[in-house]
């Protein structure tokens, strides 16, 4: 007679009864290379989660490939994961061109390519693309903030932008003119670049040239601090705006410089590793928990490993409510499910709802400020949804 407890048990290709395959796809080279610890802390904290005994018994094996920041080279390593490696799922694989590469493959084959770890508005898409599913706030989102911000601050603003020549670039760009609305004609230049090219210099000189007070820079972490260097070699001091993906004090402003970085904006959803303020929080006494035993080598002051961290946590809250149906159909499901979930590391009142027609797991973002060698929180937490 067979064992009804057994029968209740649902696997895809990737789970057993001890173990849970989890793939993921992370430049660990090339020009994004700075995010190369967002895979390494997930794997840190998959290693804590398996050391503690698992996910209803089961250990997370973790295969974690490098794909350089390179779109075909992404296509080479997921379909490894999918077809050689046999993992269950996708989860937090880095870039917008990158898993934009990959979006049409994972959802004709209907494996989840959860929590993308990059802010563009197409991962919320479950009519069109059901399998794939963002984490971190949208560009188009945070840059509607930023609008919001410099019409109620500086109604005046000449604005100049330097923004990626890619989705990631893009799709904040137009966000912030979404949010400008009828006041879009605030932006006097667009520059945009590659990310082949070695400097962006000429594009911060070529800014500064319009005559803008208003710089918002829409960028990756290197070049993020390659702007802020050159815009104080040229002595140019406006409003200046700085995405959150290259808001790390760590991986941006130390390299910068504190001095020339003062004042500086941006908006956060996390708390940040490096502020005393959060010693007494009961997450962050978690997470310095997990670095000490699990990352010793991880710099808090790096955002990638608080954004690592709280993505893999939620990987691993989505999985806990599977329970024993560990099936690719189940996993969407209960990733769509997500109510008023708080990863330790996330800013108090910003919260992780999902629903079948909503994949967009975080929309609030607070403003913060640099002063000395840290952020500082300023205002509300905002949500970017238009009207609110």
């Amino acid at each position: 007679m067979c064992n009804p407890a057994l029968a209740q048990k649902k696997y895809d290709t990737g789970a057993t009864d001890t173990e849970i395959k989890i793939g993921n796809i992370m430049p660990y080279s090339g020009p994004a290379s700075a995010y190369a610890v967002i895979g390494q802390t997930e794997d840190a904290y998959f290693n804590k989660i398996n050391a503690e005994g698992g996910i209803n018994g089961r250990k997370v094996k973790f295969i974690s490939y490098d794909d350089a920041y390179s779109p075909p080279k992404t296509v080479e390593q997921a379909r490894k994961l999918v077809e050689s490696d046999g993992v269950l799922l996708i989860f937090g694989s880095l870039g917008t061109s990158t898993n934009g590469a990959i979006r049409k493959y994972m959802n004709d084959k209907k494996v989840p390519q959860l929590f993308v770890a990059s802010g563009a508005s197409k991962w919320n898409d479950p009519r069109q693309y059901p399998w794939t599913m963002g984490w971190q706030p949208s560009y188009a989102s945070e840059a509607r903030i930023y609008a919001k911000y410099i019409m109620t601050e500086k109604p005046d603003a000449k604005i100049g932008v330097l923004y990626q020549n890619d989705d990631f670039g893009k799709d904040y760009l137009n966000g912030l003119k979404d949010g400008l609305g009828a006041k879009a004609s605030m932006i006097v230049l667009e520059e945009g670049y590659d990310t082949t090219e070695p400097a962006v210099d000429e594009h911060v000189v070529k800014l500064k040239a319009a005559g803008a007070d208003v710089f918002i820079s829409v960028t990756t972490p290197k070049f993020a601090a390659q702007a802020i260097k050159k815009a104080a070699e040229i002595n140019w001091h406006p409003i200046h705006i700085i995405s959150n993906v290259s808001a790390s004090v760590g991986g941006v402003i130390e390299p910068a410089g504190f001095e020339i970085a003062q004042g500086i904006l941006s908006a956060s959803y996390i708390k940040d590793g490096s502020d005393p303020q959060w010693n007494a929080d009961e997450g962050m006494k978690r997470f310095y928990n997990f670095i000490a035993k699990y990352a010793p080598k991880a710099n808090k002051l790096d955002a990638g490993v608080v954004f690592g961290y709280a993505a893999a946590q939620t990987m691993v809250k989505v999985l806990q409510m599977c329970g024993d149906d560990l099936t690719r159909d189940n996993i969407m499901k209960q990733a769509a499910s997500l109510k008023d979930f708080e990863p330790d590391t996330l800013l108090p009142g910003i919260k992780i709802n999902t629903a079948p027609d909503n994949f967009a797991p975080i929309e609030q973002l607070q403003m913060m400020r640099f002063r000395g060698k840290k952020w500082e929180l300023f205002g509300d937490v905002i949500s970017s949804e238009i009207g609110h």
